[in-house]
């Protein structure tokens, strides 16, 4: 891999060349380092679902493979990572995508009506509707689990995954840790109180079905048949979910060609400038072998 901030990708005449990252610095970097910050306006399009709620996305047109990102539970698509990626695919002239799920962001629908299952339906629709050829899925906290489904569903077309702080199984595994009296409490009560840092209230209020539900979506108790190149990015400071769970997802992978970089001082949300840059030289690493084999 190379070395954060190092070297990142340009086109010229239709190549690929290697140029200096001062070329290419993007927006969120720029702006932590105290320089102008030119970024495209861009506008949020719908894509329209006659059965499901319409979801919100930005979309840039551009060569294979693609960059799809994920975002994390009861987040949104404006994120640094999410921003920073896009910034990266334009100047590189890649296909890009960032998206809300349904009840977060900008798309429809009642947050406190979804389940995971509705959101992989969401991740499966974006990769459907709105991409060509092979993609690159970028999935942070919850949206880590996503892409392992979604790279299940469709291995013809899922051709690399990059988790940010993978957050396989962790809603149920969380829940099944609490005391037995607590579960049968919240079971009874029909509501989940999920400790979080971030949010004024300090808790995000689950239904109890969500947890349910969830559980059948679990992955990490058995083999998982993914094997395209998959790269795991945690932090070791990440008090929310554990890296050692990076590390039971690349155990579990069938995939041979899988690297778990951790960051000592690294949070959960990453979104630091080195973290910014590691993510982004990762899947620029990606996109150099996907383009080797193609």
């Amino acid at each position: 891999m190379a070395a954060a901030g190092a070297v990142t990708g340009l086109v010229r005449g239709g190549c690929r060349h290697r140029a200096s990252a001062t070329a290419v610095l993007l927006s969120p970097l720029r702006a932590a380092l105290g320089l102008p910050v030119c970024r495209l306006k861009s506008s949020v399009s719908f894509l329209t679902r006659p059965d499901q709620p319409n979801l919100a996305y930005h979309k840039l047109k551009g060569r294979n493979p693609g960059v799809i990102f994920l975002p994390g539970f009861n987040s949104n698509m404006n994120g640094q990572k999410a921003t920073a990626l896009e910034d990266f695919c334009n100047s590189l002239g890649h296909a890009f995508v960032r998206f809300d799920y349904t009840g977060c962001g900008s798309s429809d629908g009642k947050f406190e009506e979804c389940t995971f299952g509705k959101w992989r339906k969401d991740v499966l629709c974006i990769l459907d509707e709105l991409t060509d050829g092979p993609q690159i899925l970028v999935g942070s906290s919850m949206g880590g689990w996503l892409m392992l489904h979604a790279a299940i569903a469709r291995p013809d077309k899922v051709a690399a995954l990059v988790g940010v702080a993978a957050a396989a199984d962790y809603l149920v595994t969380t829940f099944k840790q609490l005391p037995i009296e607590v579960q049968n409490e919240i079971e009874e009560k029909g509501e989940w109180r999920f400790p979080t840092k971030h949010n004024e209230e300090g808790y995000y209020s689950l239904r109890y079905n969500i947890i349910q539900e969830a559980e059948n979506h679990c992955l990490l108790n058995s083999p998982i048949p993914i094997t395209c190149p998959i790269r795991l990015i945690h932090g070791m400071k990440d008090s929310d979910v554990p890296w050692q769970i990076s590390m039971q997802v690349a155990d579990r992978v069938l995939s041979k060609d899988v690297d778990v970089i951790l960051r000592k001082t690294g949070q959960h949300r990453m979104s630091e400038k080195e973290d910014l840059k590691l993510l982004v030289n990762t899947v620029d690493d990606l996109i150099d072998k996907l383009a080797t084999f193609s």
